[in-house]
């Protein structure tokens, strides 16, 4: 009896491991997806705030502050880098949007 006890307890702590372990690789997962759809969501807002603008002041904005000042976009700037490149008041800038590195 007493030598299986002894046998349980590390059975029970490696069950507890291999729990600890999923709950953590599933939180990692979810976040990771957390992330992915709110580059989605901030691509489409500021797709929809260029267009806008330029629906009703007949220019694409000059700038990403511009933007934000007259459209009222926010986002998470320590998560996310956006690179606004104007080419020409009647052409559509280009738009790159990049997660930044987590530590």
């Amino acid at each position: 009896m007493r030598r299986r006890k002894a046998f349980s307890f590390p059975i029970a702590i490696i069950i507890i491991a291999l729990f600890v372990l999923i709950v953590i690789w599933v939180s990692s997962a979810m976040s990771k997806t957390s992330v992915i759809e709110q580059k989605r969501a901030l691509e489409s807002a500021i797709l929809r705030d260029v267009v806008h603008c330029y629906a009703i002041e007949g220019a694409y904005p000059e700038s990403l502050d511009y933007i934000k000042d007259n459209y009222g976009l926010t986002y998470n700037e320590e998560l996310f880098f956006v690179d606004y490149t104007p080419i020409a008041s009647n052409i559509m800038p280009d738009i790159t949007i990049i997660e930044k590195a987590q530590e």
